[in-house]
């Protein structure tokens, strides 16, 4: 892979096999992109769950483990654990210029194993371009983007990402860039045709011969339904510990009934469990000072000796006995706080006429 010297230890790839532009060039299968996804929902003030994400460019081959701190240390045991799961050797790794990658601590495991570290460019968005597409076509897609924090929690994404890894690189088909041309104000894009992940390791040639047949013998053996089904368990156990709500866990189906509940699952909305949004409480209170607290009993008053009267009319007389209290914008307030009392009245009315009856 092709670098250039940059003063420091760190070398900065341009040009390099990872970059899209004029300079791209299809790389070996074992050099990857890294980048982390973070679980901390809308805040990211205290302690919370991490996933460390990485990606072959030449396949498209994504492995996740989950971390429970954003430090360098955890760094490298968790790349040593993706080490182990990829079928085939880690040659290359580049990230961006975090800190957590940015230190002695990787560059001296990637120095002791023999494994080309390189780093992004500032302000070159392409660089990560295929860690960034998967962090949210497989992360945020099988995850979501609420707050995750504590052991439990890790075991539990620890868990789905063992079911993730094999359902979208052996089972899920994805388009791959070939190349793309600038004419003008437009850019052309050619792919190749749909492949899994796994199909495109088995057809290059630097993949081994055993690699391969592993490869097929795993994937003989897995049910894509069925690593549906345990995925969607994972999830339901990954909200309720993440939502507080697990006491006696989440009730678990055989795989039967999850089949048979597919073909009507789009009716209910979303499926995953892990985007579900809690359904909110009905709001009681205000949100607002009233504006016409003060001047109600006397509207009421009025509307008790006219009951067809507009709500404009009702501003009118308020503002020749209120002067500059209440500004004509105030007037679909009073609109909508009348129209709740006639229906009030009218309930009152019809109750009225059924108890007498």
């Amino acid at each position: 892979m092709p670098t250039e010297p940059s003063g420091s230890a760190f070398p900065i790839k341009t040009g390099s096999v990872f970059s899209i532009g004029p300079n791209w060039k299809e790389p070996e299968p074992g050099f990857l992109e890294i980048d982390f996804v973070s679980h901390g929902g809308t805040s990211m003030q205290g302690v919370f769950l991490w996933s460390l994400v990485a990606t072959d460019v030449c396949s498209g081959w994504t492995e996740m483990v989950a971390l429970v701190a954003r430090e360098q240390s955890l760094v490298v045991e968790g790349l040593e654990v993706l080490r182990r799961q990829f079928p085939m050797p880690i040659r290359g790794i580049d990230s961006n210029n975090d800190s957590a990658f940015i230190n002695e601590t990787l560059l001296t495991y990637c120095q002791e194993q023999k494994i080309e570290f390189t780093r992004s460019r500032a302000y070159q968005k392409n660089d990560q371009a295929w860690i960034e597409q998967k962090n949210g076509a497989v992360v945020r897609r099988f995850v979501g983007y609420e707050r995750y924090t504590g052991l439990i929690a890790g075991q539990c994404l620890a868990r789905l990402y063992q079911m993730v890894r094999l359902y979208v690189n052996l089972f899920q088909p994805s388009f791959k860039l070939l190349s793309k041309t600038r004419e003008g104000a437009k850019v052309k894009k050619r792919y190749d045709k749909p492949a899994t992940p796994g199909d495109r390791l088995l057809a290059h040639a630097s993949i081994l011969a055993a690699t391969k047949e592993s490869l097929r013998g795993e994937q003989a053996c897995l049910d894509p339904l069925d690593l549906l089904h345990r995925i969607r368990e994972c999830q339901s156990v990954s909200a309720a510990v993440r939502s507080g709500q697990l006491s006696h866990g989440p009730e678990r189906e055989t795989l039967e009934e999850f089949l048979g509940k597919l073909p009507e699952m789009w009716r209910d909305g979303e499926v995953r469990p892990t985007h579900r949004s809690e359904a909110s409480a009905p709001r009681d209170w205000r949100t607002r000072i009233d504006p016409f607290e003060s001047a109600w009993p006397e509207i009421l008053l009025w509307l008790q000796a006219d009951p067809d009267a507009t709500a404009k009319s009702l501003m009118d007389r308020l503002n020749r006995q209120f002067p500059g209290q209440f500004p004509a914008g105030q007037l679909r307030t009073l609109q909508r706080r009348i129209r709740e009392w006639r229906r009030t009245m009218a309930r009152t009315l019809v109750n009225g006429l059924v108890l007498q009856r």
